[in-house]
């Protein structure tokens, strides 16, 4: 009888401890779907990600890259900002399955331009639209393919509560044999920026993992199409024959950061000089 009672006794806390995590379960949900962004459309600065599996993000997310990125919002899949948490490819659209997405590029470039942007204004926040998938080829990626009809979708959607200021891109594992890759990348930035409206959006491709045959047609990006920076992948590591590890895909992140603030002075410096 002793047994029997003790059995009822661990049955019912069990119950309780499910219960609870449920409830905890559901608290966050109804959380997330709460809208972060107030402010006005000039005070959010929207960057466009996009790519495949380096850029959805394959590196392990460290204990402390799980905590929220300081004047950084993420959109979501029902149009709402929400803080920015990893992993940032959560609320692709395209993505593979959750379980696959971790620490991407967009982690370092976030810190790296919210720090840059605090120094300048304390209203304003960074917006990141983030809708890469593994596995992909560039081929995809042109006008009236789900891929690139997706992100035109969500960048004009976010654009109703913010101001897009830049694309970043990184893709070429899968055409890594592509010897005519270059100007398949160049449509890409043409058709993006006619789609966008924005002839001159500043646009970031990065290198890919130990691969020349991509790496140099994509080295010559800017030298083809202005407001263009490429990030080189020199002295980089990685975790498999593609994917970079964890400290290099942050100094790949803060590299785009930083070529994309140098986009935009350069593109500031051109509007003083019409005006």
């Amino acid at each position: 009888m002793k047994n029997v009672l003790l059995l009822l006794l661990v049955c019912t806390f069990l119950n309780a401890c499910t219960s609870s995590t449920s409830v905890s379960n559901d608290h966050k949900i109804n959380q997330t779907s709460q809208n972060h962004y107030q402010g006005t459309e000039q005070d959010l600065h929207i960057y466009l990600l996009i790519g495949q599996s380096n850029m959805a993000g394959r590196a392990p997310i460290l204990a402390e890259q799980y905590n929220v990125i300081e004047n950084t919002l993420l959109f979501d899949s029902e149009g709402e900002w929400q803080l920015a948490t990893n992993p940032l490819n959560r609320y692709s659209s395209i993505r593979k399955d959750m379980s696959m997405q971790k620490l991407g590029i967009g982690y370092a470039f976030a810190i790296t331009m919210s720090q840059n942007l605090f120094k300048t204004s304390h209203k304003t926040q960074l917006g990141l639209v983030v809708n890469a998938k593994g596995g992909t080829s560039i081929t995809k990626w042109q006008p009236g393919h789900k891929f690139y009809e997706e992100a035109i979708k969500r960048a004009k959607l976010a654009q109703q509560t913010g101001t897009l200021k830049g694309i970043l891109w990184h893709q070429g594992e899968t055409d890594f044999e592509d010897k005519d890759y270059l100007p398949k990348l160049i449509d890409l930035v043409n058709n993006l920026r006619r789609d966008l409206a924005q002839p001159n959006l500043p646009f970031v491709a990065g290198q890919i993992y130990k691969t020349p045959s991509i790496n140099e047609q994509i080295a010559q990006l800017p030298k083809k199409v202005p407001f263009t920076e490429v990030v080189m992948a020199e002295n980089l590591s990685a975790m498999d024959r593609w994917h970079f590890d964890n400290p290099s895909i942050n100094k790949l992140g803060s590299g785009y950061a930083q070529a994309m603030l140098k986009l935009q002075t350069k593109l500031l410096f051109q509007s003083a000089e019409q005006n």
